[in-house]
């Protein structure tokens, strides 16, 4: 073996271990395993479905490759965590990648009609502009008022994608099952999609699936730590 094996499988059992303390390999009851999921299964445990981390490793290796060759040429990559315990941090750190995203709710035509979602963001960032100018107090306290209901309700909705002014080179879902209309969305665009697939999950749906709890908060945060690094090292 030589040096550069030796320190790359190093590496691996150090990332392996660090994926096991942030409970990466917890998946669902055996009951709920989905038959696709089974090439990367490792065993039961109190009938709990464990991911085999080093199939993890292999395909989080293959996913940041396709990410860091994607974010090198200057392509955006759409985060999309819309259950509470991922919202905030999809949010954060997409924020933190310069890059969009959606934490709420996903609106029906995000992709298949961008379009039309795009003249809506257009609309918020245009109402925004106008308060921050001081030309909305020319109307009464109650249409103020109307306005920032709007302002409000629109970025919870679409404001995470203010910078996607053309359709995204990839989406990164933090759930396949949990983001399922985004997904096929984003197979009807032809869109790659990089996302994190739970033993309850079909990873066969997808370009390029992590296999990975897509509960906890811990794994969520690893993986997305993991990620984050990648782009911010390669972002062009």
């Amino acid at each position: 073996m030589t040096k550069t094996d030796s320190s790359k499988s190093k590496n691996q059992e150090k990332l392996i271990e660090q994926m096991a303390e942030a409970g990466v390999h917890f998946g669902h009851s055996k009951s709920r395993k989905n038959p696709k999921i089974e090439p990367f299964v490792y065993g039961l445990r109190n009938n709990i479905v464990i991911i085999d981390l080093q199939s993890t490793a292999k395909k989080l290796e293959e996913a940041l490759k396709f990410i860091q060759d994607t974010v090198s040429t200057g392509g955006k990559i759409l985060f999309v965590g819309l259950r509470p315990q991922s919202s905030e941090i999809t949010k954060k750190t997409a924020e933190e990648c310069g890059m969009p995203y959606v934490s709420e709710r996903w609106l029906g035509g995000t992709l298949t009609n961008f379009k039309t979602i795009r003249k809506r963001v257009d609309h918020l960032q245009d109402l925004e502009k106008k308060k921050k100018a001081g030309e909305l107090k020319k109307y009464t306290k109650r249409e103020q008022m109307l306005f920032d209901e709007e302002i409000t309700k629109l970025n919870h909705t679409i404001g995470g994608l203010k910078e996607l002014n053309k359709l995204p080179a990839a989406i990164l879902v933090l759930s396949i099952k949990h983001c399922a209309t985004a997904v096929n969305e984003s197979i009807r665009k032809k869109i790659p999609v990089i996302g994190l697939a739970d033993t309850d999950s079909n990873p066969t749906l997808i370009d390029y699936p992590i296999p990975s709890n897509d509960d906890v908060t811990s794994a969520l945060e690893f993986m997305l730590n993991q990620i984050k690094d990648c782009i911010i090292k390669n972002k062009k």
